[in-house]
């Protein structure tokens, strides 16, 4: 489990920043922003609103923009979700979807594409928009006390490791 990609690339990063002295709350902040961004409805949009984000509310740049890659095969997952959770709010009629002919369709022509399906992007941003603050502080909640007790043990094992160094003042 310590070699696994998911540890190597998203735990030890979080860990190096938990000892680099930022606060559990902050990185919490951070990693939902960037996780309620990194699914914002429209592609190609996320790595801007992140830092943004970062910008606008101090937060930590790089926890923010690496779970918003992190997320991003989650964005596609909840696009057609998004949209028809907008539709259904707007009592909107049902476009006929799928990622496969979204994806066929831009493939075929962007343009063509981005006209015909602007209006899914709206009802998609408009779900989204109703979710996404009430995620934010949901993952907040959840993964705050996670950092605080990662930040603990990560504290104990560097004062452990520090102990049985040779040389080392007991």
């Amino acid at each position: 489990m310590k070699n696994s990609f998911f540890h190597r690339k998203l735990v030890l990063p979080v860990i190096n920043l938990l000892r680099q002295g930022i606060t559990p709350e902050k990185i919490a902040l951070s990693l939902a922003i960037g996780i309620c961004l990194g699914v914002f409805p429209l592609l190609g949009s996320t790595t801007i609103l992140c830092t943004l984000a970062a910008i606008l509310f101090r937060l930590n740049l790089p926890a923010i923009q690496l779970v918003n890659y992190f997320v991003y095969p989650l964005q596609l997952a909840l696009l057609i979700p998004f949209i028809r959770l907008g539709e259904a709010l707007l009592g909107a009629p049902h476009v006929p979807l799928s990622l496969t002919i979204l994806f066929e369709s831009f493939k075929r022509s962007a343009w063509a594409a981005a006209k015909t399906y602007w209006i899914c992007d709206w009802h998609a941003l408009i779900a989204w928009c109703l979710v996404g603050p009430f995620a934010i502080w949901i993952l907040y909640l959840v993964l705050a006390p996670v950092l605080r007790n990662l930040a603990a043990v990560s504290e104990a094992v560097m004062k452990q490791e520090e102990s049985s160094r040779p040389g080392a003042q007991a």
